[in-house]
């Protein structure tokens, strides 16, 4: 609500239903009646006007009305009591109608604002993530590719990457808290300010215990930007305005491999340039314009709709006001009984085991694209640059995947068919022959595609049933934090005594895929039933 000078009017319950749906509680000892606020903005507000419905309560017997004080309840106190509703409404309790054009030019404003800038976050994220996996190969034909300059094993390079994921998975719930205590814009600075400067620091590495090592340091300052970013979308967007949005920025993780392969192929050029192999040339270029961003990040990047001065007041009071009792709230506290609750709540581990799973063939194919495309017949600096139709196409697929199911709000549908037809392409992969290369090649596109398409939807239908800030903060980091176990697996499926055609690899994303499947269906009975006995006024879970 605007703050300021405004007119209250009592009406009688079958006059708020004019105005709006409206939701009434019973209780024995109190009585309640409703007080309608209008809110009217100023003129260069959007046009819009905000009616809110709020309850007041009185003992039984006492009445208010406009022009006279009540018997025992004084207006100070109603006052009181109003202005501390207002702070603590949830969506049963507050009912805002507001002018959809002018929703939609607020929506378009914060998407200039907000969602641009985390794409490219996260492209930075993914492409520092990833490039160990161009730098394995990358100029290998010389003899000059890391596995090569560190004489490491396939063994020991899959331990370098597994302890990027016990990082990842140790910092992921401390890092959103950080977020939520140090405002999203500092917290995400430094945050990239550590990985772009840690990857920048892998050029020097040595061997396999300074490989290490960096890994580690690299998991620990990634560990909390993509659910740091999914939570951070909670206090701007509806549940049903996410799921494209989250997949725009989720798709960059498509685009970072793609560049990143493109990347590689023109750093292997540079080989021996003052006497470094090319793949210290690529970490020493992808690493440092995320340092620069991160300044950026710092300066610019929006924290809280309470907090930006890009919004006029009436924005600002509709960006707030409009995703309460469906959202996370910017400035909510985080409370140790909702943090238990969420905890103890058996539904939301069915959601982390999906994401454990999908996470198999997401880490598997992110690490390991460069090296099943040059067992395609690929070799070189073609291996690199082969790997980016995959991820080009993979970006097509999760954007129009997710803008599907934000259309029509069926996001359990849309994961459970990304996980059949990735699983089918997968289960073709290790059956058919290794020779069989255009097609191999042609079923890697489809399954990377829609594993990667499958994530958004996941995530969107996860937060579309959170209903608490402390729900939300750490069930998302819990969700990805779990899902590091998944990307543990898909660090090893792909043995390189199978090469070239890597059966194990393809028949354990085909099978997590499946196991997707199967607990996405359960946890939508789950909420069919649940929706069967609600109450009135209890808001749906989202099937």
């Amino acid at each position: 609500m605007l703050r300021g000078p405004r007119r209250s009017h009592e009406v009688a319950l079958s006059d708020c239903a004019a105005v709006g749906k409206v939701s009434r509680r019973h209780s024995t000892e109190l009585e309640r009646i409703w007080l309608v606020h209008l809110s009217l903005p100023p003129s260069d507000s959007l046009g819009s006007a905000m009616i809110v419905a709020e309850p007041v309560s009185l003992h039984p017997g006492e009445v208010s009305l406009p022009d006279s004080p009540p018997t025992s309840y004084h207006e100070k106190d109603m006052e009181k009591d109003v202005l501390a509703r207002e702070e603590s409404a949830s969506e049963d309790e507050a009912v805002y109608i507001v002018d959809p054009e002018a929703e939609r030019k607020l929506i378009r404003r914060l998407d200039i604002r907000i969602i641009p800038a985390s794409m490219f976050i996260y492209v930075l994220c993914f492409l520092d993530r990833s490039n160990v996996g161009n730098a394995k190969i990358l100029n290998a034909d010389t003899g000059d590719s890391l596995a090569q300059s560190l004489h490491i094993s396939n063994n020991q390079y899959n331990t370098a990457l597994m302890v990027f994921f016990i990082a990842y998975a140790i910092f992921q719930v401390p890092s959103n808290y950080m977020l939520k205590k140090l405002y999203p814009s500092r917290w995400m600075a430094f945050l990239m300010m550590g990985w772009g400067g840690t990857t920048m620091i892998l050029a020097a590495v040595k061997d396999l215990p300074s490989l290490t090592g960096v890994r580690f340091l690299l998991g620990a300052f990634e560990a909390g930007l993509f659910a740091g970013i999914v939570y951070f979308l909670t206090f701007w967007y509806k549940p049903r305005e996410r799921s494209l949005r989250i997949a725009l920025i989720s798709a960059c993780a498509t685009l970072g491999g793609g560049f990143g392969g493109s990347i590689a192929f023109g750093v292997g050029r540079l080989n021996q340039a003052m006497g470094l192999e090319g793949w210290r040339w690529l970490v020493l270029i992808e690493g440092a314009p995320t340092c620069a961003s991160a300044v950026l990040v710092y300066l610019f990047f929006p924290d809280y709709p309470e907090t930006v001065s890009w919004l006029s007041p009436a924005e600002r009071e509709l960006a707030i006001n409009r995703i309460k009792g469906v959202a996370s709230l910017g400035h909510s506290r985080i409370s140790w009984e909702q943090t238990q609750a969420t905890l103890r709540d058996w539904r939301l581990w069915l959601h982390y085991l999906i994401f454990v799973a999908v996470s198999v063939p997401f880490s598997s194919i992110s690490l390991f694209a460069p090296t099943i495309v040059a067992g395609l017949g690929f070799e070189g600096l073609d291996a690199q640059l082969f790997t980016v139709p995959p991820y080009g196409i993979g970006f097509v697929v999760t954007v129009v995947v997710a803008w599907i199911c934000d259309r029509y709000e069926k996001w359990s549908w849309g994961a459970v068919v990304s996980f059949l037809i990735a699983s089918v392409s997968f289960f073709i992969q290790g059956a058919i022959a290794a020779t069989a290369f255009k097609t191999r090649y042609g079923m890697l596109c489809i399954g990377s595609s829609f594993s990667y398409a499958s994530i958004p939807p996941l995530l969107t239908w996860l937060t579309a049933n959170l209903r608490s800030t402390s729900a939300i903060t750490l069930a998302v980091a819990l969700n990805v934090t779990l899902g590091t176990i998944g990307q543990i697996i898909g660090v090893y499926i792909y043995k390189g005594d199978e090469a070239p055609g890597y059966p194990t690899g393809h028949y354990t994303n085909a099978g997590a895929l499946l196991v997707c499947t199967a607990v996405t269906l359960l946890l939508k009975v789950v909420y069919t039933r649940r929706n069967r006995h609600l109450t009135a006024g209890e808001r749906p879970w989202r099937t």
